[in-house]
């Protein structure tokens, strides 16, 4: 189907769907672009074609021509129509354009006020980032995958480098909820006799951020290949790990000085095992109940 052909999207879902769809038929220029609307649509919204290019790091037609191969006859259509998705949303102003005006704000608080004002930068890059974590991921998006841990016969879990503490967090805790769990940590080079672990009606957690750790990738490859479903937590739906998944949870962390946080990913990890051990408290509850009277 050429360009032409391709129906234009008309809602900020369809744009988001065809982009998924069509990512590996892109130039590398073009998925440069795609990967910065998927990734920053408020910026895509609210920003001029100059502002874009500065902070994605393409050039202005680069952003056009990506737009007219979805159909569209230019940036300015595309970006109406995700700035009337954001304004559907209620959000105003995008998490990147706060993410943006904070940066400006504490780029000179430590020289001002001395070392001991880096707690308020990173206390506040953090609260942007679980603001965004909730509303991105949303009710809906977090009950399904509770859902799915529930549903799970075992569950595995990856997650390494800079993403093992959650990893190993939801390895400690899943467990007290009452279901078995499998740490993939690939300890004395173990990590492919791990995989094999895994089986149809398993979950495997995947969890990594840019720039993705392989042995993640590795993981979720041998997970759908073993029939096994896929959970991600990650930071685009165009990470690799999110695109073999059944479902991703979108996380967004903060970065202070170069140094990115985990607060977001470590609270959506709690919220995931208190939801779990909720609705079995619930289920078990709700087998206790007695039979009502037979008024006969």
């Amino acid at each position: 189907m050429n360009d032409i052909d391709a129906a234009v999207p008309a809602t900020g879902e369809e744009l988001r769907d065809a982009i998924l769809a069509r990512y590996d038929s892109l130039s590398k220029r073009l998925q440069h672009v795609a990967r910065y609307v998927l990734d920053h649509p408020e910026d895509m919204a609210l920003q001029t074609l100059m502002v874009i290019a500065e902070r994605s790091g393409a050039q202005p037609s680069a952003v056009v021509r990506f737009a007219k191969s979805l159909g569209f006859t230019g940036a300015g259509p595309m970006q109406k129509l995700l700035r009337e998705s954001l304004l559907a949303r209620n959000a105003a102003l995008g998490y990147g354009e706060r993410v943006h005006q904070f940066n400006a704000s504490v780029s000179q608080s430590v020289s001002e006020k001395g070392v001991g004002a880096l707690i308020d930068e990173f206390t506040e890059g953090d609260i942007l980032a679980l603001q965004n974590a909730r509303e991105v991921i949303g009710h809906a998006g977090l009950a399904d995958a509770v859902a799915m841990i529930r549903e799970a016969n075992v569950v595995h879990l990856a997650g390494m480098r800079r993403a093992f503490p959650v990893a190993a967090y939801l390895a400690y805790a899943i467990p007290q909820a009452g279901k078995p769990t499998m740490l993939i940590d690939g300890v004395g080079g173990l990590a492919f006799q791990q995989f094999r672990a895994m089986r149809p009606g398993d979950l495997l957690i995947a969890i990594s951020y840019h720039s993705y750790a392989m042995e993640t990738v590795s993981a979720a490859e041998a997970a759908v290949a073993a029939g096994a479903r896929v959970l991600a937590i990650s930071d685009s739906l165009l990470s690799p790990i999110a695109k073999l998944a059944d479902h991703t949870l979108l996380v967004r962390e903060s970065e202070v000085r170069g140094f990115r946080s985990l607060s977001a990913s470590l609270c959506v990890a709690q919220a995931l095992v208190v939801g779990l051990a909720y609705e079995k408290e619930i289920g078990a509850a709700t087998k206790r109940q007695p039979e009502p009277a037979d008024a006969s």
